[in-house]
C-alpha cells in the first residue's frame, strides 16, 4: 500500500470529540467499587453499578475509550464467526443458548442505553454475515446456521450477499448493529458522572491488595495516591493483576484495519467476515458528506511475531481495491484481541480465592458485545443479583480448560519457545549502524540485548529488549513504530513506555 502523507490512525479517535477533562485523583479516594480500565468493559460496568446506586471510580492509565476499544471495528453482534457449532459440541446446546442469550442481550442493552441517554453514536441496525468463497466450507456454514438457530438467533444459511463478489455460502443473522464506539462511550462516561461516579485518566494502577476493603496504588504523572474500595474490577483487556495466571489461558493477536470513503451506492449493507485468507472483515460507516466509510480488517498475527507488518497492510489494501475498486485510504490502525483457550471470555472472580476482585478479559475479537455483557454480569455479581450465564463465563471453570487441553498446550509451547529461545546465547543478526531511519532492531550492545530505534532525524533510542512482564525478547513493528512481546502481547512505544499490558513497567532505558 502506498503510504499517503495525510493518512490517520483510528477513525474513531480521529472523529470523536475530546470529552470532558478527567484528571487523576488528587488524593485518597474511598468508593464502593473501583474499576481499572476505561474501555467498553470498564465503562459499561461502571455505568451499571452507578445506576444501582453504587459509588464508582474509574481509573484509566491513558485516555478513556482510546486503547483497545478505540481501535476496534465496532461491530455489535451476537454472531461471532463460527462459534455456535463449536459451543454446541464443547458446551452442549444449553451452553450455546446461554452464549447467544447473553450476547444478544448486550446488543439490545446497548441500543436501549444509546436511546435513553440520547447518545449520537451513528447507531445503525444491520445484519451480520459469516461467509466463505471456498465451496468446501459450505458444510461448516450450514452447521453453524443450524447451531445458531438452535441457540435462539435469527440465523439462516444464504448464498447471496451484497458483497461485490460471489460467495459459496454465508450465515446471515438479522437484527445486529454497528456504531461509533468512542462517541457511545463518551456518552456513557457523561452518564456515570451525572450519577455521581468519577473518571480519572492518566491514573495507572500499579498495586492491588485484596481484602475487606481492597486497596489500590495509583500513579499519575505528578503523584501517587491510594484508592480504597469494597470491590475492584480489572477491565484492562489483558489482566494487569493476574494471581490466577490467566495469561496462560489467553492468546493475543493483532489485526490490521484500513478505511476509505466509498460512494453509498457501492457500499454493501451489513457486516461481513470470513476466516479465509487470514481473515477478511468488511463493514461501512456513515460519512457527513453522504458517502460511506469502507472499513476492511484482516491479516491477523501474534504481536512481536508478525514479520513485515507493512507487507500485511499492502496485502489487505490489495484485497480491498481488487474487490471494491480504486480507494483512497484515509485511516489505518490495528486492533488487539485476546482469545481464551476454550473460546468463551473470562468474566467473574479474578482468581479462585477472590471475594471482592473481578476480571473481564478474553473476548476474542468480539469485545463490543462482550464488554457490555461483562458490565451486566459483573454488576449483578457485585450487587448480589443472579445472572443466568454467570457460570458459563466464570474464569474458575476447569472442565472446559481440560477439554480444550491441546489448544492450551500448543499456546504454552509457542510461549515456551520464545521464553527459552530468547535466553540462548545466539547472535542478533543486526548492528546499530545497520538500523535505517524509522526502523528498529534488537542488537547486542556490550553483551546485552538492546531494543534500538532510529527516528527520522537519525537519533537513536535504546531500551532493554526484555519485556518487563516475564522477560521475553520484544520485536519491532515498523508499521506501528512499537516494540511488541510475542509471549503475551505487551506493547511499548519507541521510548519503552507501556502501550498495552500485561506489562506494567516500561522497558529500561539504555545508553549507547
Amino acid at each position: 500500500m502506498e503510504q499517503q502523507a495525510d493518512i490517520h490512525g483510528s477513525y474513531w479517535l480521529d472523529t470523536a470529540p475530546p470529552g470532558e477533562p478527567a484528571p487523576p485523583p488528587e488524593g485518597p479516594l474511598t468508593v464502593d467499587v473501583a474499576v481499572v480500565g476505561a474501555g467498553i468493559a470498564g465503562l459499561s460496568t461502571a455505568l451499571e453499578l452507578a445506576r444501582q446506586g453504587r459509588s464508582v471510580a474509574v481509573l484509566e492509565a491513558h485516555r478513556i475509550a482510546a486503547g483497545v476499544t478505540g481501535h476496534t471495528t465496532a461491530k455489535l453482534s451476537a454472531q461471532h464467526t463460527l462459534v455456535y457449532d463449536h459451543l454446541r459440541r464443547t458446551r452442549g446446546s444449553e451452553g450455546a443458548r446461554l452464549y447467544a442469550r447473553s450476547q444478544s442481550d448486550a446488543v439490545r442493552h446497548a441500543a436501549a442505553i444509546a436511546a435513553e441517554l440520547g447518545i449520537d453514536c451513528e447507531w445503525e441496525d444491520a445484519a451480520s454475515y459469516t461467509y466463505a468463497q471456498d465451496p468446501a466450507r459450505t458444510d461448516l456454514l450450514k452447521a453453524e446456521a443450524e447451531a445458531a438457530r438452535e441457540a435462539g438467533l435469527p440465523a439462516e444459511y444464504v448464498t447471496e450477499t451484497e458483497l461485490p463478489f460471489p460467495v459459496a455460502g454465508a450465515v446471515r443473522v438479522a437484527d445486529q448493529a454497528q456504531f461509533h464506539p468512542r462517541k457511545y462511550l463518551l456518552g456513557v462516561a457523561d452518564a456515570i458522572r451525572r450519577l455521581g461516579g468519577t473518571i480519572h485518566e492518566h491514573a495507572r494502577v500499579t498495586e492491588l491488595h485484596e481484602g475487606e476493603p481492597c486497596e489500590l496504588t495509583v500513579e499519575s504523572p505528578l503523584s501517587t495516591t491510594k484508592v480504597t474500595a469494597h470491590a475492584v474490577v480489572v477491565a484492562t483487556h489483558y489482566p494487569v493483576f493476574d494471581r490466577a495466571l490467566l495469561f496462560t489461558r489467553l492468546s493475543p493477536r493483532r489485526e490490521l484495519v484500513l478505511a476509505a470513503p466509498i460512494d453509498a451506492g457501492r457500499a454493501p449493507r451489513g457486516m461481513y467476515i470470513t476466516p479465509e485468507r487470514n481473515t477478511r472483515s468488511v463493514r461501512t460507516a456513515p460519512l457527513p458528506d453522504g458517502r460511506r466509510l469502507l472499513v476492511v480488517t484482516g491479516e491477523h498475527f501474534t504481536p512481536g511475531a508478525g514479520g513485515d507488518v507493512e507487507e500485511r497492510f499492502d496485502r489487505l489494501a490489495g484485497w480491498a481495491t481488487e474487490h471494491f475498486g480504486d480507494l483512497t485510504f484515509t485511516h489505518r490502525w490495528a486492533t488487539q484481541d485476546n482469545e481464551s483457550t476454550d473460546t468463551v471470555p473470562l468474566v467473574g472472580p479474578l482468581h479462585p480465592g477472590s471475594a471482592n476482585a473481578y476480571v473481564a478479559t478474553g473476548f476474542g475479537g468480539w469485545g463490543m458485545s462482550g464488554g457490555i455483557m461483562a458490565g451486566r454480569l459483573l454488576s449483578d455479581r457485585i450487587t448480589g443479583r443472579d445472572c443466568p450465564w454467570s457460570d458459563l463465563y466464570d474464569p474458575r471453570r476447569i472442565a472446559s480448560v481440560v477439554r480444550e487441553g491441546m489448544t492450551f498446550l500448543k499456546q504454552q509451547a509457542d510461549v515456551a519457545r520464545h521464553f527459552v529461545g530468547d535466553r540462548l546465547p545466539t547472535g542478533t543478526g543486526s548492528t546499530v549502524d545497520a538500523i535505517a531511519p524509522g526502523d528498529g532492531a534488537v542488537v547486542r550492545v556490550a553483551g546485552e540485548r538492546c531494543a534500538v530505534h532510529r527516528d527520522e532525524t537519525g537519533q537513536l533510542h535504546a531500551v532493554s529488549a526484555r519485556c518487563t512482564h516475564l522477560g521475553c525478547l520484544v520485536a519491532f513493528n515498523r508499521a506501528e513504530r512499537a516494540w511488541e512481546c510475542p509471549c503475551h502481547g505487551s506493547r511499548f512505544d519507541v521510548r519503552g513506555e507501556v502501550i498495552q499490558g500485561p506489562a506494567q513497567q516500561p522497558l529500561e532505558r539504555r545508553e549507547l
